[in-house]
């Protein structure tokens, strides 16, 4: 079992910028890959952007290239998201994910979501 816990969510103008953090638990946090994903209503969850395990190899959406930035910190199981030049269209929940490989199946762990409101 993995429990993720995100916070940092909140109300921010256009233009603003938010870090949100997310908390995983266990002890091989630092093995796996974490994501950052969010839901606007109405749409499908989207991936924003992940980063691995090794080197720290990050990916984007191409809506966030150049304004989000994630990173981690696998001492203190921590991965966060630096949101820059927020726009309303970012306005989303903002979720937490990682996948676990038991026996050949993959498990997905998610948090339960930070609100992000872009709007002036």
């Amino acid at each position: 079992q993995v429990q993720l816990v995100e916070s940092g969510g909140g109300l921010v103008q256009p233009g603003g910028s938010l870090r949100l953090s997310c908390a995983a638990s266990g002890s091989t946090f630092w093995m796996y890959t974490m994501s950052w994903y969010r839901q606007a209503p109405g749409k499908e969850r989207e991936l924003v952007a992940d980063i691995a395990s090794a080197r720290s190899l990050t990916n984007y959406a191409d809506s966030v290239k150049g304004r989000f930035t994630i990173s981690r910190n696998n001492a203190k199981n921590m991965v966060y998201l630096q949101m820059n030049s927020l726009k309303p269209e970012d306005t989303a929940v903002y979720y937490c994910k990682t996948t676990r490989v038991v026996a050949g199946t993959n498990y997905d762990y998610w948090g339960q979501g930070t609100q992000v409101t872009v709007s002036s």
